[in-house]
């Protein structure tokens, strides 16, 4: 059968994977925290296998003084020294029909709609895995990767983080920090807020490993804003550059993901230590054409679908905390 779709699905297919490293570059844009992780060079591929290994980084080796010929003692490894965190996949179908190419016959009409479709497919996947940054894993019947509220828990005392149980004495070093406000009486103000956040972010300080990125809700944005507005002073000028609207706090960049489209939960304010933070894609399913070259069985389209596989993991939770106002 000599269709439309057999002169173009080639050029459909090439158009896709010559804009993948672009779709991918604008996904990481679209993100502050994606953002921050390109920048400190956190967005590291995946080989393979059915785990995405995150080596731990907490505890400290042996160090023992001693003189003449004492004997320097050696402890065993730590139990656990990696963190395995699922390979989490995802999809988005882009499909243009028989009458739409007849329409758009000629070349550079043809690949015009191939870009907006692609295009629109791209914004698709973006605001997903936006989304999904913040998720808890459970998502999509636990299909979705694990975000910020589960790397970063409300109660982190209890749930399993890369394959760690948190609730397990002897694993309190995989625990992040967390405040819950709850009550009336304590709810958060702009007279309150920069004392409770001087609490985390000490409580996530190490000598001089310390949050570099602060993201929050338009709530607690607007309330962290008022606090500061007599002394106010803008974010990392390459965030700002980028669009996101941000201020600093002792260093670390306050970021506003709230309002319309936002991801960030109500009334949570994230302090995050990105030297322990990372997305893992899979080498071969970073937003690419999955499957090569399709046609619809039973319809005159052509339909293509864009992949991604991967997860966001952490290294060190310790050092991690989230602030949380559930007093309304």
């Amino acid at each position: 059968m000599t269709t439309p779709n057999e002169k173009y699905d080639s050029i459909f297919t090439t158009t896709i994977e010559n804009r993948s490293k672009k779709m991918a570059d604008n996904i990481t844009k679209n993100n502050a925290l994606l953002t921050r992780l390109s920048t400190k060079d956190k967005i590291r591929t995946v080989d393979g296998g059915s785990k995405i290994l995150e080596e731990l980084e907490y505890g400290q080796g042996d160090v023992v003084w001693y003189n003449g010929f004492d004997t320097i003692s050696y402890t065993g490894p730590e139990l656990f020294s990696a963190a395995e965190y699922a390979l989490k996949l995802c999809a988005v179908p882009v499909a243009i029909s028989g009458e739409e190419m007849l329409k758009n016959s000629g070349k550079e009409q043809m690949i015009n709609l191939f870009e907006k479709r692609i295009q629109n497919a791209e914004k698709t996947m973006s605001n997903k895995i936006g989304a999904a940054l913040y998720s808890d894993g459970t998502g999509s019947s636990g299909k979705e990767i694990g975000g910020l509220k589960l790397l970063i828990a409300d109660a982190p005392t209890s749930g399993t983080v890369g394959g760690i149980n948190r609730a397990t004495a002897g694993n309190e070093f995989w625990r992040n920090k967390a405040n819950v406000i709850s009550g009336a009486a304590n709810a958060l103000t702009s007279s309150t807020i920069l004392s409770k956040m001087n609490d985390m972010y000490l409580k996530c300080s190490r000598g001089t490993d310390k949050p570099d990125l602060i993201v929050t809700d338009d709530y607690l944005y607007d309330m962290f804003e008022t606090a500061l507005q007599p002394q106010q002073r803008f974010c990392d000028p390459k965030l700002a550059e980028a669009g996101f609207q941000c201020l600093k706090y002792k260093g670390a960049d306050v970021i506003f993901d709230g309002g319309q489209g936002g991801s960030c939960p109500a009334k949570h304010m994230y302090f995050i230590n990105t030297n322990y933070l990372y997305l893992r894609p899979h080498k071969d399913r970073n937003f690419k054409v999955i499957g090569g070259e399709r046609m619809a069985v039973n319809s005159d389209a052509i339909y293509k679908i864009i992949g991604w596989a991967g997860n966001l993991t952490m290294s060190n939770a310790s050092l991690q905390g989230v602030l949380v106002d559930y007093t309304a």
